[in-house]
């Protein structure tokens, strides 16, 4: 796990004095990669008592057509890109913005399916 406060130097090398130790709240999570299978989601606790669903792999998206403004699941191919990293597309990982293909046509992701535990997208073509 990673900690997310403040760092122990200054900008100019010198040492900041603690003025209190590190707090549970401020800790990070590891990254849990969204690929392609059957749907798996994991229940994770945060801070002021909430959850947050986490999606580890799905085979289906929303899909919403702008054009015409209806939704619709289509089940996913496979990733075409990821501008979060080129070497996700590899591993067909999703993560927000990424454009996958489907049977609908090429859709981009537009949920955080980290955070909220959904899979939401518009079609682009």
């Amino acid at each position: 796990m990673s900690w997310q406060g403040r760092s122990k130097r200054k900008y100019t090398g010198g040492k900041y004095k603690p003025s209190r130790k590190r707090r549970v709240y401020e800790r990070g999570r590891d990254f849990l990669p969204l690929t392609v299978g059957e749907v798996k989601r994991k229940k994770n606790n945060v801070r002021g008592g909430g959850e947050k669903l986490i999606l580890l792999s799905i085979d289906k998206i929303n899909v919403t057509d702008t054009k015409t403004g209806i939704t619709k699941s289509a089940k996913i191919k496979t990733v075409v890109e990821n501008s979060a990293n080129p070497h996700f597309v590899r591993r067909n990982i999703m993560t927000k913005g990424a454009i996958v293909e489907t049977d609908l046509g090429k859709v981009k992701v537009t949920s955080r399916p980290g955070q909220d535990g959904v899979l939401n997208g518009v079609l682009i073509g």
